[in-house]
């Protein structure tokens, strides 16, 4: 468990997918800052939370990331497989 500030945090684990010029950003970032990849990208949602950019995203295609939780499959199950199939279906309702 990650240390902030001298105390133990919980997190959750979960997984995305990036494209690579993506990854390959996040991993040299990663480097030079001597962090993870998951420390980095735990820091730019942090800073992303706390000073929220200009609008929200309104559509599928805006979405910069997309937070964890519990789903109903349905028919999309393994949604692993189908995540943005079923997030696609989710904001349709």
């Amino acid at each position: 468990m990650p240390l902030k500030g001298g105390e133990t945090i919980s997190v959750k684990r979960t997984q995305i997918q990036l494209e690579e010029h993506i990854y390959d950003s996040l991993r040299r970032r990663a480097f030079q800052e001597k962090k993870s990849v998951a420390g980095v990208i735990r820091e730019i949602i942090e800073k992303e939370l706390a000073h929220p950019g200009q609008a929200q995203p309104s559509s599928i295609q805006n979405f910069a990331f997309v937070a964890v939780d519990r789903s109903r499959q349905g028919g999309l199950k393994p949604v692993s497989e189908h995540h943005d199939e079923a997030l696609e279906e989710a904001l349709r309702k």
